[in-house]
C-alpha cells in the first residue's frame, strides 16, 4: 500500500468520524490505523521491508484530554458485531422492510444487517441462535470493526 493511500485512508476516517480502521490482506500484510484525536492519527502495519516506515507520533500530556470512560452496562446474550468499518444497513433498500426487528427468532444464518464498505454491500449473518434482544445502532450510520450492531438472546 502506497502512503499517499495510507493518507487518503486517514483523511476518510477523519470525514467520517472513525477511530479505528483494520485492513488485513490476503497476503498476510496487515494495516491498522487508529485515530488518538484530531491531530494525531497512529498507524500500525506489518508489510514487506519496502514499505513506509511505521509511525507513532508521541502524544504530549497537553494533547492528550482525560476523559472517564463510560462504564458500560452488562447485558446479558451474545452480540452480533461489525465485521468491518462501513455503513449499516436494517434492510435491502430503503423501501424494504428491515432484515430483523426486536422480537425476532433468528439462526445462525439469518442476514440481520448489511455493511457497505467501498461501494460493496456485505450481508453480515448472525452467528448465533436466538432472538433480538436490542439493535443497538441507527440505519444508515458508520459503523467501527467491532462495533456492536444488535444483541441476541
Amino acid at each position: 500500500m502506497e502512503l499517499k493511500d495510507i493518507k487518503e485512508l486517514m483523511a476518510a476516517m477523519e470525514r467520517a468520524g472513525m477511530k479505528e480502521l483494520k485492513i488485513k490482506k490476503k497476503t498476510g500484510d496487515e494495516l491498522h490505523l487508529i485515530r488518538q484525536d484530531e491531530h494525531a492519527p497512529v498507524v500500525h502495519h506489518s508489510v514487506a521491508p519496502s514499505y513506509p516506515p511505521v509511525f507513532h507520533p508521541a502524544p504530549t500530556a497537553a494533547s492528550v484530554p482525560h476523559k472517564p470512560h463510560p462504564v458500560e452496562e452488562i447485558k446479558e446474550g451474545r452480540y452480533v458485531t461489525s465485521p468491518m468499518v462501513g455503513t449499516f444497513y436494517a434492510s435491502p433498500s430503503p423501501d424494504d422492510p428491515h432484515f430483523v426487528k426486536v422480537g425476532d427468532r433468528v439462526d445462525e444464518n439469518t442476514v440481520v444487517c448489511i455493511i457497505e464498505a467501498m461501494k460493496v454491500m456485505n450481508e453480515v449473518k448472525a452467528g448465533v441462535a436466538g432472538v433480538i434482544a436490542e439493535i443497538l445502532v441507527d440505519n444508515a450510520h458508520p459503523v467501527e470493526f467491532g462495533t456492536k450492531i444488535m444483541r441476541i438472546v
